[in-house]
């Protein structure tokens, strides 16, 4: 039977960003959830690479942020919940897409929440990113045969690599680490392009295709010049997927070539909350079964107290990184 769980205390940690590169961690009131919400006690929260822009301190941004605020990746343990919760109970290991997840504790809608199963007991699982994941591939159409191309190899081009190769795409892996590179052949690309000079790529990529170029280019780093590049990769009549978080200001593309080609163009993005849940559940059956693993894509980790080198780290991207989580003992 669902019940409230007497925390033991009323108050919580929470890191607060209170102008650009700058944060405290703060002790501050417990909440409890409302009716339909459920409160967690998060293990940990990935760090996302859309919380720079508000790092950085942009002229729209308001600081202090709320305590917690700009976290959405947690996970942890069901500690309470609110009248009507009949989905989870208390003790209950989940998955969250909540917003105030830099904290020890956070809020979440009843339907925002999944059950993690058993056998991920132990691992960390940063939902909403392995969800996008999900929904990314399936807006991508990747099917066994296919030559897919994969524009940056971060943490998403990563799990990008792995689902196409192993629903039997040939992955032609582009990126400017070598570092990167190496983890894309771990998670089974075919080929690795060095990410460095435009015309070079297009000539690899056509020569390894013998003419043809790729079935599916996805971009996944956010910036003009890989749009450009990917786009100048996809065949006549392929798909053109766009995955990279273009949130910085606007971008030109080359009509003249999307419209010669006849270029299938998707973005990937999803802003419907029960879609990103949909792939948060996806992802969790995909690591369960043995499709998706991420383990090795965890490059970095760090306590609340360092959430500040968490985000420098993903912003700088040193050696081998390739995806920080702060976790909270």
């Amino acid at each position: 039977m669902n019940m409230m769980a007497k925390a033991g205390t009323d108050l919580m940690r929470a890191a607060i960003i209170t102008g650009p590169g700058k944060l405290i961690v703060d002790t501050v009131p417990l909440p409890a959830p409302q009716a339909g919400q459920v409160r967690i006690r998060l293990q940990g929260c990935g760090v996302c690479a859309s919380n720079l822009t508000p790092w950085s301190g942009p002229e729209w941004m308001k600081f202090p942020t709320e305590p917690g605020g700009l976290g959405h990746e947690g996970w942890g343990h069901v500690d309470a919940v609110g009248p009507g919760v009949s989905s989870v109970n208390v003790g209950d290991r989940v998955a969250a897409l909540s917003y105030h997840a830099y904290a020890t504790h956070d809020i979440a809608d009843e339907a925002m929440v999944v059950k993690l199963p058993a056998a991920l007991d132990g691992q960390p699982f940063p939902g909403e990113p392995l969800g996008c994941a999900m929904n990314i591939f399936n807006r991508s159409d990747i099917k066994a045969g296919q030559t897919v191309a994969i524009v940056g190899i971060g943490f998403l081009g990563s799990l990008l690599t792995q689902l196409a190769s192993r629903a039997g795409a040939r992955v032609i892996a582009i990126s400017r680490r070598s570092e990167s590179l190496q983890i894309a052949r771990r998670m089974g690309a075919a080929e690795t392009i060095v990410m460095d000079d435009h015309w070079r790529i297009i000539e690899d990529v056509r020569t390894t295709t013998e003419g043809r170029f790729c079935d599916r280019v996805i971009e996944a780093v956010g910036k003009q010049w890989p749009l450009d590049l990917a786009a100048e990769l996809t065949r006549e009549r392929g798909r053109l997927i766009i995955a990279g978080y273009h949130q910085d200001g606007p971008r030109q593309v080359n009509m003249q070539l999307w419209n010669w080609r006849g270029l299938d163009v998707i973005n990937a993005h999803e802003r419907d909350p029960a879609i990103y849940m949909d792939g948060i559940r996806q992802a969790i059956d995909a690591v369960v079964e043995g499709r998706l693993d991420p383990s090795p894509l965890y490059t970095n980790r760090y306590l609340l107290e360092e959430l500040g080198a968490a985000l420098d780290a993903t912003r700088d991207r040193p050696g081998a990184f390739l995806k920080a989580l702060v976790t909270y003992p």
